[in-house]
């Protein structure tokens, strides 16, 4: 479905990527098309609590490398910066660079950033020298961390782990004093990050915004908790994700790291730039009872129909959905199941995606870059393939596209993210 462009759309002029498949938007495109999971043993870390220590690293990205390469503007920055905020920059400049913005392309105080994190720990050898000043033989002594504990700190550690400061890094190094807000919601993150951003763009208080997302669970301490309050699955590295498949074993731990450039088309158009896509629109939901149990099902639900309503779409206008499926036994039902009733009779039209096939579960660094996924596979008219689904599960009742990427004309897509604390995001976009 098409609608007559209108000056204060929203568009998408530029993308920044670090996927397990491929850093940049041709390499990550070129690992799409290949169809191969970005899934090995991780290289970068010695050990992880993750089946196998496999995981989806980009491994490319290292400090030399990202010095030298990715950020080089903020080269002397990179030591207060632990991994997690590294990729979010560069996907950042990246993104700016693919947009073809460069200083002096925007004022300053109209240029901002949205940018969704989670919570960010840092490995246990970080605390180490504190730990030890707080010994006394083989007991620790807690009520000794305030005097002793905290000297065999590094000073300015804290500031390597708070989850704003991609923002506030990406602000100096862009001069972009616009908006700028910090969002944790763990897979939300990147929805909200783009509805953020809109805002600020319709309510005229920027002319470019940039939506992104850094995120990992590969990582020594966020692994064991995923070991812990997860299902991770096991298998050959190469067909470990299997979302939607009635074979699934669970998640694979992943990072990474996805900006996306978001313009008034106005401003897009004022000097040439080349629109990828437009952000139609965006919903959202928390369903969470009293006890705290989450309703995942019913969260995904809302915020579809509140993005469809707001984009005055149906659902059998859709030309496919990308979903957040995992490859998790439970929480892919719960999904799917959503998604079914937002299909209805259209159900078996409505073709259906899931980009972590490829790219594992990353946490806030996910959503993104399976809408990155998506819009760059329109352009080829295409609907991406869901890897390893070799029979889909009976119960989810859902048209996965499988094999081979699926042809499609139609251009408009919906993308759905959810947690399990029960937030859901769903963005309309139109490629």
């Amino acid at each position: 479905m098409m609608t007559q462009a209108e000056p204060n759309d929203i568009v998408i002029t530029g993308i920044g990527i670090l996927s397990p498949i491929g850093i940049g938007v041709d390499a990550f495109r070129a690992g799409l098309a290949a169809g191969v999971p970005g899934f090995r043993r991780t290289e970068l870390l010695d050990f992880i609590a993750a089946p196998d220590c496999i995981g989806g690293e980009v491994t490319e990205f290292t400090v030399s490398t990202a010095k030298k390469n990715y950020l080089r503007p903020l080269r002397k920055s990179v030591k207060l910066m632990c991994r997690e905020i590294q990729l979010g920059v560069a996907a950042a400049l990246m993104g700016m660079e693919h947009a073809g913005l460069n200083s002096g392309d925007y004022e300053p105080e109209r240029a901002g950033v949205s940018f969704g994190a989670n919570l960010m720990s840092n490995p246990p050898q970080v605390l180490a020298g504190g730990v030890c000043n707080c010994l006394n033989g083989e007991s620790f002594h807690f009520s000794q961390w305030g005097t002793e504990g905290m000297r065999g700190m590094e000073p300015l550690w804290l500031l390597c782990y708070l989850p704003n400061m991609p923002g506030c890094h990406i602000g100096i190094a862009l001069d972009a004093r616009g908006p700028n807000n910090s969002l944790t919601h763990d897979e939300a993150s990147g929805g909200l990050a783009i509805a953020e951003a809109c805002g600020a763009l319709q309510r005229n208080r920027a002319d470019v915004m940039l939506a992104g997302v850094t995120g990992t669970r590969l990582h020594n301490v966020k692994a064991a908790q995923a070991a812990k309050w997860d299902v991770l699955a096991t298998g050959p590295a190469e067909s470990r994700c299997r979302p939607l498949d009635a074979g699934r074993t669970g998640e694979v731990v992943a990072e990474s790291a996805c900006t996306l450039v978001l313009e008034t088309r106005q401003h897009a158009e004022a000097r040439g730039a080349n629109i990828l896509g437009q952000i139609v629109s965006t919903g959202t939901a928390c369903i969470i009872a009293a006890d705290g149990t989450a309703d995942e099902q019913a969260a995904v639900e809302r915020a579809a129909s509140n993005a469809l309503r707001k984009a005055g779409l149906t659902a059998d206008q859709i030309g496919h959905i990308n979903v957040c499926a995992s490859g998790h036994p439970q929480r892919d039902l719960y999904e799917a199941t959503a998604i079914q009733n937002l299909l209805g009779d259209a159900v078996d039209s409505v073709p259906v995606t899931a980009p972590k096939s490829y790219l594992g579960s990353a946490t806030s660094g996910s959503s993104l870059a399976e809408i990155a996924a998506s819009l760059l596979t329109l352009q080829d008219s295409e609907v991406i393939r869901t890897l390893n689904c070799d029979e889909v599960d009976s119960a989810l009742n859902l048209d996965v596209v499988t094999g081979s990427n699926r042809t499609t004309e139609n251009r408009t897509f919906l993308k759905t993210s959810v947690t399990r604390m029960g937030q859901a995001t769903a963005v309309v976009i139109r490629a």
